[in-house]
């Protein structure tokens, strides 16, 4: 490995560092400037490599997409829509947290010094909001389940319904940690905690606090949002989050000003095809109309798969059904600028669950106690957001408004310059991600993705090699994306080494 150049000191985002000059007179074209091309043009440049990367959009950063006042968003077969947002207000239309486990993207922030603050993923002052419009703290609805459960439990373990199951000296271990897990009484019942919120505030003087009447099961149980208590747990969604200082495409800004040859916008690419010394990509400038063609060594190829399959190629004929075979799942989202009235309910960040159609109800966590601020009334994936998307942006926007007034009553009217994103209309994205165990995307496939296109896409056609945020085990978060391009430049790298390594030879047995 050392004596490819393969071997050096870990870098801050857990990648091998390639020595300086492996890739010296070697030149990579990168297709598409999201996360996945950014990190692959990067990394390859710092090994020395000659890098042109192209970009369709007049921006960086793919699905991570900030809109800002003035900004335009266009949308197959929807009028354009402008934002019209007041000063420091912006709307992270696609990824806008981090979970702290994901240390590739947080090391390449430190890196380009992009600033973080916490994204308050969870709020107990939120709310779960059931399909007849009853809401329920959600502090109340997770310590009063937790109470009736440890309540249930102590009864078993009184009863003799679990002697098979557990032994005398676990029984007597047990019975402490279930009261003080469900604030249980004395004799192991559940009436009610301040876990929940005070039923009497503590004040001065001798005003105590003391808890108010545990919310009944069946009452808790009736709330068809009751399982989203249970958010937080998932390992992906655990404080501390994570978002950059205003806006996500802030990183991805960073990684433009560190490239030695910053990312061509506006060149959507029209042809690759492979020659007898390399691959050559035919782009034309958008702005201009100009079409120009860009000869190398090799392609990093980043650019969805819905889009790609469009895109005249010359890929082998199974690589080639393999690309039109993936399916994109669909995502919404619907944000409004407004007073932040959910702050006067000590709600700040966080998520209220609502169902369907919209799924939630996000709340800002950056300026807090500023004046106004962005709030999403829609975030939505899967087959309902596949429906919801049919309809016109104008009745997704009021569906959206109607569900904050229905959890908020009166303050729909406070909602103003409304934007919709539907990513299956977003051109160059076609949707936000796979769902490659079809049915089963948003969360439910993370880790767990082995299916035969899948494993074809992580292998090279000729000199194309493809990665993505769609090629990890986490299509959804931007660290897939991160892992997917340092695998790929890992691969391509050690072909390159190799190849360097049999030329000495070759040029012995040729004179």
């Amino acid at each position: 490995m050392q004596a490819l150049g393969l071997m050096g000191n870990a870098s801050a985002q857990g990648m091998e560092r390639l020595t300086p000059t492996l890739g010296k007179g070697t030149h990579v074209v990168v297709l598409g400037a999201g996360i996945a091309g950014l990190v692959s043009a990067y990394e390859l440049e710092q090994a020395g490599f000659q890098v042109t990367l192209l970009e369709a959009r007049d921006r960086v950063g793919g699905r991570a997409w900030t809109v800002r006042d003035g900004d335009k968003i266009e949308m197959i077969g929807e009028d354009t829509q402008t934002a019209h947002f007041s000063d420091g207000i912006y709307f992270n239309a696609g990824p806008a947290r981090i979970p702290s486990f994901h240390q590739g993207l947080i090391g390449y922030a430190k890196k380009f010094d992009v600033p973080l603050e916490v994204e308050i993923n969870s709020s107990r002052s939120a709310y779960v909001m059931g399909a007849d419009g009853s809401k329920i703290r959600m502090r109340t609805a997770i310590n009063d389940m937790r109470g009736h459960i440890a309540e249930l439990l102590a009864k078993a373990v009184n009863q003799g319904s679990l002697d098979q199951a557990m032994t005398a000296a676990d029984k007597q271990k047990l019975m402490p940690f279930l009261k003080a897990y469900g604030d249980l009484g004395a004799d192991y019942d559940f009436k009610g905690t301040e876990r929940s919120g005070f039923g009497a505030a503590p004040g001065a003087g001798v005003q105590f606090s003391a808890p108010g009447s545990a919310m009944p099961i069946d009452q808790l149980l009736a709330n068809q949002q009751l399982p989203m208590t249970l958010f937080e747990d998932n390992l992906y969604m655990q404080a501390t989050m994570f978002e950059p200082v205003g806006g996500m495409d802030r990183i991805h800004a960073g990684f433009d000003r560190a490239l030695r040859r910053p990312a061509i916008r506006g060149a959507e690419v029209t042809r690759i095809r492979h020659t007898g010394a390399g691959v050559e990509v035919v782009y034309r400038d958008k702005a201009s109309d100009v079409v120009d063609t860009v000869k190398a060594d090799y392609v990093i190829c980043t650019i969805p798969f819905p889009v790609l399959a469009k895109i005249d190629t010359d890929f082998s004929g199974p690589m080639k059904k393999t690309i039109a075979s993936v399916v994109y799942d669909c995502s919404n989202k619907v944000a409004f600028e407004s007073p932040r009235f959910w702050e006067k309910e000590q709600i700040y960040g966080g998520i209220s669950f609502v169902g369907a159609p919209t799924a939630l109800v996000w709340y800002p966590s950056a300026g807090l106690h500023s004046e106004r601020g962005m709030i999403l009334g829609c975030y939505n994936s899967g087959p309902t957001a596949a429906e919801f998307c049919k309809r016109p942006i104008a009745e997704q926007i009021a569906v959206s408004r109607g569900v904050i007034d229905r959890l908020h009553p009166g303050h729909g009217a406070d909602l103003t310059n409304a934007l919709a994103i539907n990513w299956s209309k977003v051109p160059y994205s076609l949707g936000p991600w796979p769902d490659w165990n079809a049915g089963s995307a948003n969360g439910r496939q993370e880790g767990h993705i082995d299916t035969a296109a899948y494993r074809a896409l992580q292998q090279p056609d000729g000199r194309v090699y493809f990665a993505s945020a769609a090629l990890s085990q986490t299509p959804g978060w931007q660290e897939g994306g991160i892992q997917s391009a340092q695998m790929q430049v890992m691969a391509l790298a050690r072909r390159v080494a190799a190849q360097a390594a049999v030329r000495p030879s070759e040029r012995r047995r040729a004179a």
